[in-house]
This record gives structure tokens, sequence and C-alpha cells, in this order.
């Protein structure tokens, strides 16, 4: 297996949100956390050797990016995703939910709609409500295991006066990469309609083989110039704690408005460090990356293996990211029961799919970037457990 990931770090007493807020969030400490979407994995050695290098010079002042950082990011793009961008498109952020609400406070007002397709990354949900905007939703259609896009619902909402759409892509947390002939009616509908197109990208790099992420705004759409694509190298090399990211939005109108909302509420800074870690992984973050899928393709046929025969779970199969997507409804425990069960009996720590929208009943969410053994330790822990409730004990 991949020697690189072999170890569990002890990242317990870090500050860890994942790990040392366990308590707070499950109840007790000895639930094993498999949730937030960090890594259990350390980082590439050439990132840690950039850092070092910055943190030995022993100087932290204002720090800005550069044809560096924007090299290193056209670079990437172009030989992960066959995406030429010109380097006056990027808008640097420090995280891409910044990003979105920023776009939701410029281009959209209090009691607009905005629609995202459920279920889907909670945060979405947060932003239009907690911006009093009127959240709309396109659920995805769910058969034998696989998810599509419900276009005919979808142009439906698009008619009723939709402003904006959030877009997952790859789909956090079912795991869809969407293909050319999806994405290009989507940007077909919204140019159609009138709706301006977020895409959330952030985990672009993670696809499995044979499976190919494209950036929605590389097609050659009506709206392609004025479509916002979010992008990070966050997740794909565990960086999430530096706070970097970036936009890509050829339309210089709305770069520049939307860069003028980040100055009024004075967020046009990143981490020094963050700048460095994102130039030392699309640089030399190859290698690291590729082993990374390995791992990841490895513990999802664990998580196969281990659950293949059992009548109470399905898995279903991602195309993309580290989560896996996890369909208990056959379980005969209503959403509450499941997840006390996972909590109190299996003892292991997944995203309830209920927060993720009401389509999430009845599944949970599980993170496999970890150690193989790790993972194989959390999933046996919950067949052990349904075992259990299937035959009480007397």
């Amino acid at each position: 297996m991949v020697n690189l990931f072999e170890q569990l770090p002890n990242r317990k007493g870090t500050r860890s949100v994942k790990w040392d807020m366990v308590k707070q969030i499950y109840g007790a400490h000895d639930v094993q956390p498999m949730w937030v979407a960090d890594m259990d994995l350390e980082i590439a050695q050439p990132i840690k050797e950039a850092l070092k290098k910055v943190i030995d010079h022993g100087v932290f002042g204002y720090s800005y990016t550069d044809d560096k950082t924007d090299n290193s990011i056209k670079k990437w793009l172009l030989t992960k995703h066959d995406w030429e961008i010109n380097s006056t498109s990027l808008l640097y952020s420090a995280g891409v939910l910044e990003i979105i609400h920023m776009t939701v406070l410029t281009y959209t007002k209090p009691k607009d709609k905005i629609l995202i397709q459920t279920p889907v990354y909670h945060p979405f949900q947060s932003i239009i409500k907690n911006h009093q905007r009127e959240l709309v939703t396109n659920s995805l259609l769910l058969n034998n295991g696989h998810y599509t896009i419900d276009f005919e619902d979808l142009e439906l909402k698009f008619r009723t006066g939709v402003k904006l759409f959030i877009f997952c892509s790859p789909h956090n947390p079912v795991g869809r990469v969407w293909k050319t002939d999806e994405l290009t009616r989507v940007a077909e509908l919204a140019h159609k309609y009138n709706v301006m197109l977020i895409s959330d990208e952030i985990h672009a790099d993670l696809v499995y083989p044979g499976v190919k992420h494209i950036p929605i705004g590389s097609l050659d759409t009506p709206i392609k110039n004025k479509i916002i694509t979010c992008m990070a190298p966050t997740k794909t090399f565990n960086l999430a704690g530096l706070q970097v990211a970036y936009a890509i939005i050829p339309d210089k109108t709305i770069r520049t408005t939307i860069y003028q909302a980040f100055e009024t509420h004075g967020r046009t800074m990143l981490n020094t460090l963050g700048i460095t870690a994102l130039e030392a992984a699309y640089e030399h973050g190859f290698n690291w990356l590729a082993q990374l899928i390995e791992l990841l393709v490895e513990n999802l046929r664990i998580v196969n293996e281990t659950f293949k025969n059992r009548d109470e779970v399905n898995v279903i199969q991602p195309e993309g990211t580290y989560l896996i997507w996890l369909d208990f409804r056959k379980s005969g425990l209503t959403h509450k029961q499941l997840t006390l069960f996972m909590q109190e009996e299996a003892k292991i720590g997944l995203n309830s799919g209920a927060t993720f929208g009401d389509e999430g009943k009845g599944f949970m969410r599980m993170n496999i970037a970890s150690p193989t053994s790790y993972v194989l330790e959390g999933v046996e822990k919950i067949c052990q457990a349904l075992d259990r409730i299937k035959t009480p004990q007397l």
C-alpha cells in the first residue's frame, strides 16, 4: 500500500476541530472522528520545506501575491484540467466560502432568490439565510445509487426569478463529477434565465481513476466569461488551516465589483504561509497527490468490501472527493435514531446527512482521507454495532 500514508498523525491537543472538539460535538471522548473535511495525513514534503524556509527567515510582515503565485495556478490548471486562464482573471481570498459571501452581498439583495442543489454542502444554506436571501432548492435525483440533476425542475425554479445559483462541482456530499453535457446544460439554463453562476470547485483535483473534472468555466458556453469559479489547494493538499483560495472571473466588471466588496470588508490580504504553501503545492505536489489518489482508491475498496453484504447500508459510489455518502435508509432507523446509533453505539463521528438538506435524511457522510487501517477500524465498528442492534444481548 501507500507507505507515505501508513501512520496516523497524533492531532489531539493541536486545536484540531476534527479531533479536539469530539466531546463537544458528539458528547463523548471515545468517538472516532471521521467527519469534517480535512485529512489525517501529513502534507507533502516540498510544502513543509517551503514553509520551513519562510519560518526560518523569521519575519512575518505583510505579503502579497505576484506573478509567481499567478503562474503556479495557471500551470496547475493547464496541467490538471486543460484550462488556460489569464492572470488578470484571478481574485484571491482566504477561502471559497468568503468568495461566495462577497458574491451574495454584491449581486443580490435581501429576499432575492438563490438556488442550491440539495443535498449539498451545508454552509451554502447558512450563507443564504444569514444574508436574508430566499433559499430555493433543486433536489438531485437518486436512481440506482447514482445522482443526476433534475433539469426540468431546475428550469422551473430559474423561471421564478432566481438571481444566483451556487453550484457544487465536484459535488459534496454525493461525490458526483459532472459531465460535459450536464455542465453545458447548467450554463445554458443560467444564461437563458439571466442567473449568475458561482461554481465551488474546491474538490476539483480529487477525482478517481477514469474520471475527469471539467471546470464549468472552461467550456465554450454563452456565459463562459461571467462564471465565477472558486478553487483552492486546501482540500487537495490538506492546507485548510492556512486559508488560501482564489476565484477565476474573466469578466473585469464582475471581478472588480467583487474585489471592491472585499475591500469594503477589509479582506484583501492573504496569510503569508498560505501563499507559500499554494505555490509549493502547485509546483511540487504532483507525486504526493498521485499517492493520495491511490490511498483513496484503496480506502474506498475497503469501505465497499466491508459493507457489500449489509442490507442496512448502501455506499453511493463517489467519482470525486474523499467523502463517502452512506445510505442507511434500509436500516429501519429513523434519522434521529441513526444519528444516536453512530455516536452512542458505533462510536463513530460522521456528518449527519440531514445537515445537507432534507434529502439527506437517512444518510451519513464519511471522510476516508486517513490511513487505511483507520478507515477499516471505523467501518468495522459500524458493522459490529449493526450486528448488536440486530441481535440484542439478553
